[in-house]
């Protein structure tokens, strides 16, 4: 029996002697339910929406009806790869042309900050964000960086899966033990198109990952699988299939020392809820916007898939993230524009017009819909890119790069300075924080790492992060950021 990679704190294997069937190769953790197990309940329960393992990603989820604290939520508009800050929110027409590349700059409704001209819807409405020129962290690999940036870990070395769990899931595990009734029946954490290649849940266990939603949102035929099932009879034989599997167990409940049977009945109540509540296939279904604001946020993926998150935050999911990636980057399909990869300058023109379009539009509905106080919006990559322009022979034509052998301009991976924004969460917009030197090279104002970004995130989830441990794989309580102070800019006003 293949042991999986979960918490051992109280660990405890159910004999298959014990416990016949399926439910044999169930891995416990006190009462949490991981691993293995999830696959064992798959196989178990109701195999017609197994491949989505729904009851695990609706694990003891609930907006409370009995806390009245206010339910704020985060969508994070992920930029695999890394953008180019130079190119984009810090750029240096007084640097030489071996780094300011060859776009114009314009002007923004901040006083005084110009962003390049890929950039004019967003310049237009900058008065609605705060952006961020001085981030910064130490790892100059994708999955290093990401997971620097998105889980706090300081190695600078790539590892093939993370070692701490990432924001997203710590906040979705946090807010699920501080809830105990369900009344919303979405999944608190949703990832529209996130690659799960360099972050993941680490100890805290794949209960807590994403409900993933793949495939183009524009797409005429798009749907979101096992939600909202509309045929009565298929419903039916899924109650009866439950049904039978809660008589079956009957005989094991003497054995279940942790309450898991009882766990696995709420798993499967809230994974039909999802299936069966007419309220979870309206939050996904975008034929429910207007022509006019489709068509603002673009008639493309990305458009669609940031409408996509603010339907889903509007109706109640707590944890947003969406990635940017696919044909709309260009021909490697991200943001990653080496030489080798894109011609840089053009695969940001490339994509450029997408990008701004849909995150103006994302960032005008908040507001637009009274959203803004609850719903932080953070857009970011995990670095930026250097800002040196360096010549390499392209290694395949495609859009944005040129034939096979044809030397042509990229950015490399630069971790020392970047650019992100941040709208929402009541903060106070239309500021520009921080500041790198005349090439953009280094933050020479107001540094903010790793620690900081993430636990400015957790204050606006109303989790304090200098004083909350999870105990990791060896029953370590381990801080879910070990340094870093929320920005105090970006913090409610």
């Amino acid at each position: 029996m293949r042991r999986s990679a979960q918490p051992n704190r109280d660990a405890e294997m159910i004999s298959p002697a014990h416990c016949p069937g399926p439910l044999g190769n169930v891995l416990t953790t006190g009462n949490r339910i991981h691993g293995s197990s999830r696959r064992s309940f798959m196989r178990m329960g109701i195999a017609g929406f197994a491949s989505l393992s729904l009851p695990s990603v609706m694990r003891l989820q609930a907006a409370s009806p009995t806390t009245a604290k206010k339910k704020t939520a985060v969508i994070m508009v992920w930029k695999p790869g890394g953008c180019s800050h130079i190119d984009t929110y810090d750029p240096k027409p007084n640097a030489g042309t071996e780094y300011r590349g060859p776009f114009g700059t314009i002007g923004t409704k901040i006083p005084g900050v110009r962003f390049t001209e890929l950039l004019p819807k967003q310049a237009a409405i900058a008065d609605k964000f705060t952006v961020l020129r001085s981030m910064h962290q130490t790892a100059g690999g994708h999955p290093a960086g990401s997971m620097q940036l998105l889980s706090g870990d300081s190695d600078t070395r790539d590892k093939p899966k993370p070692r701490l769990p990432d924001w997203m899931t710590v906040a979705n595990y946090l807010r699920a033990q501080e809830e105990t009734t369900r009344t919303n029946p979405l999944p608190r954490y949703v990832g529209v198109n996130m690659s799960s290649e360099y972050i993941g849940p680490a100890y805290i266990g794949e209960t807590y990952s994403p409900f993933s939603v793949t495939g183009d949102p524009n797409a005429p035929n798009f749907v979101v699988p096992n939600i909202g099932l509309s045929d009565s009879r298929e419903v039916e034989r899924l109650s009866r299939r439950i049904d039978l599997r809660q008589k079956l167990d009957t005989m094991t409940r003497a054995f279940d020392q942790y309450g898991e049977l009882g766990a696995l009945d709420e798993f499967e109540t809230q994974a039909m809820t999802l299936l069966t509540n007419p309220q979870t296939k309206r939050a996904f279904d975008l034929s429910e916007e207007d022509d006019e604001t489709r068509d603002r946020y673009g008639r493309n993926t990305w458009g669609q898939q940031l409408l996509l998150a603010r339907r889903l935050a509007e109706a109640g999911v707590e944890v947003l993230t969406s990635s940017l990636r696919g044909p709309l980057c260009g021909r490697v399909q991200n943001w990653d524009d080496h030489a080798v990869n894109h011609h840089v300058f053009d695969a940001m023109r490339f994509r450029a017009a997408a990008y701004d379009q849909a995150v103006t539009a994302l960032i005008e509905d908040i507001y637009q819909r009274g959203l803004d106080d609850r719903v932080m919006v953070v857009v970011t990559g995990e670095f930026g890119r250097t800002p040196k322009i360096n010549y390499q022979p392209s290694t395949g034509a495609g859009n944005a790069s040129a034939a096979a052998g044809t030397k042509q301009p990229g950015r490399d991976h630069w971790p020392r300075a970047f650019s992100n924004i941040w709208a929402g969460g009541g903060i106070q917009t239309g500021q520009c924080i921080g500041a790198t030197d005349k090439r953009g090279e280094d933050v020479i104002e107001r540094h903010c790492g790793p620690g900081d970004f993430l636990a400015t995130i957790y204050h606006h989830l109303g989790i304090d992060a200098s004083k909350v441990f999870i105990k990791n794989f060896n029953g370590r309580p381990t801080p879910i950021v070990d340094h870093g102070k929320p920005i105090p800019e970006l913090i409610r006003v």
